[in-house]
């Protein structure tokens, strides 16, 4: 019998913390603070987009609709952009889309514009097969979550509204929609780090310490001179192999508090390398708006200078109310696994 019982209460505490875990209320600072980082990404890459759009998507361009099409063959490849060729049809469009984009930056219409930019990403993406980067799949990863959580219940237009309409500043609404929509990006990072870890074993340079060279050396990407770091060899293999076990250790290390700080620390020197010394600055920063996902919201209202009128006595997020008793150990414990 007590075999029984304690399978039962073990498994009742399982139950709880997956619960917890995931459906936890949490302040949605962190959530928004992505949300407008994301849109920026979004915004300013479709942007840029439109420097060649018939270029790239016009009826004659360097992607026609029919050899795309038939790439995606049997697939469940879908974009809005195939029913437009023209240049008339296709700025149209477009324009639409960047406006779209600007409005889930400011956190106008939230809830709306999140999936009208995931529907506006993913179409981008599919119709500019051959020509996508890494940054456009984090990209559509960070809209796509966005879609699920209040991402304009903090640091946005609509809430500002919001205030303005009730005459008074509004207490933090603790939602567990953005817990899970925080969660499920904090997994997902850790994902794409583990399998980009374990895929680097897979070349030899990665073993004998000497990737980080045919990186930096590499002409093609090289943004930045960086070959007098050939005079160090021991600075490479150390650069090589920390950056593998960084990968590597990243979806194990980055959870619990003591080793979080040091784990997101190295992520700075790690993606802005990429980005000044390799030229893949949006790739580099978007890498680090994933990274804001450990972030604590507490975190971010100190650091935001906005957050002092949705702030309570004692610094706390006004309306989050002390909890007490029996009450306020499960609470603790949620908030404890994600700071």
């Amino acid at each position: 019998m007590r075999i029984v019982s304690a399978v039962q209460t073990w498994s009742r505490e399982i139950l709880a913390g997956w619960n917890r875990f995931w459906f936890q209320a949490v302040d949605p600072a962190t959530l928004g603070l992505i949300r407008i980082c994301t849109g920026a990404m979004l915004l300013y890459t479709h942007l840029v987009w439109g420097l060649h759009l018939t270029t790239f998507f016009g009826r004659h361009g360097w992607l026609p609709t029919e050899a795309v099409r038939l790439l995606q063959k049997d697939t469940y490849a879908w974009s809005y952009l195939w029913w437009f060729e023209s240049p008339a049809a296709l700025w149209t469009v477009h324009v639409i889309a960047l406006v779209v984009f600007a409005m889930l930056m400011i956190g106008l219409f939230s809830r709306v514009v999140s999936v009208l930019a995931l529907i506006a990403t993913l179409s981008y993406i599919t119709r500019a097969q051959g020509s996508l980067f890494g940054l456009d799949q984090i990209n559509a990863l960070l809209v796509m979550y966005l879609a699920v959580g209040p991402s304009g219940a903090a640091f946005s237009v609509d809430r500002w509204l919001k205030s303005r309409r009730a005459g008074v500043p509004l207490p933090v609404e603790p939602s567990w929609s953005a817990n899970l929509a925080i969660r499920l990006i904090q997994v997902h990072m850790c994902i794409i780090y583990l399998f980009a870890g374990l895929a680097k074993l897979t070349g030899p340079a990665w073993w004998d310490g000497t990737a980080m060279w045919m990186a930096l050396g590499n002409l093609e990407y090289q943004s930045l001179d960086m070959v007098w770091i050939a005079q160090w060899p021991l600075l490479i293999n150390l650069l090589t192999h920390v950056t593998v076990f960084w990968e590597i250790s990243y979806s194990a290390l980055v959870w619990p508090r003591s080793t979080r700080p040091i784990v997101l620390l190295l992520a700075i020197p790690l993606h802005m390398g990429i980005a000044i010394c390799l030229g893949m600055m949006t790739f580099g920063l978007i890498m680090l708006v994933g990274n804001m996902a450990f972030v604590p919201p507490e975190f971010i209202r100190a650091l935001w200078p906005w957050s002092a009128a949705e702030r309570g006595r004692g610094g706390e997020p006004a309306g989050v109310v002390p909890q007490t008793g029996k009450a306020a150990r499960p609470a603790a414990r949620a908030s404890g696994s994600q700071r």
